[in-house]
C-alpha cells in the first residue's frame, strides 16, 4: 500500500519537474527573435544581449525608448550601422 503511493508521488514529482522544464524553455525561445540588417544583408538575433546594445545607443543617442520594430527604417539603420561599430558586431545567425 505504501508503495503505490512513493510510486504515484515519484510520477508526480518527474511530471512537474518536466512540466516545469518545458515551460521555461519556451519562455526563452520566445523571448529572442531574428531580425534582418537591409543594409549589411545579415541577420542578427534579438535577445537579451541586443536589448543592452540597443538601450546603450537610444542613450548614447540621446532618443526616446521605443520598440526596435516601430522606429523607422533610417532610425534602425542607424542602430545597426552602431552596432556593427561597437563590440561584437552584433551576434549574427
Amino acid at each position: 500500500m505504501y508503495k503505490n503511493k512513493y510510486a504515484n508521488l515519484g510520477s508526480l514529482f518527474l511530471a512537474v519537474a518536466f512540466l516545469f522544464s518545458t515551460i521555461t524553455m519556451g519562455c526563452a525561445v520566445r523571448g529572442s527573435y531574428r531580425v534582418y540588417d537591409p543594409e549589411y544583408h545579415d541577420y542578427h538575433r534579438w535577445d537579451n544581449n541586443e536589448v543592452v546594445y540597443y538601450q546603450r545607443w537610444e542613450v548614447e543617442t540621446h532618443r526616446r525608448h521605443e520598440d526596435f520594430r516601430r522606429r523607422n527604417r533610417d532610425e534602425q539603420n542607424e542602430y545597426w550601422n552602431w552596432r556593427h561599430h561597437h563590440e561584437g558586431g552584433g551576434d549574427r545567425h
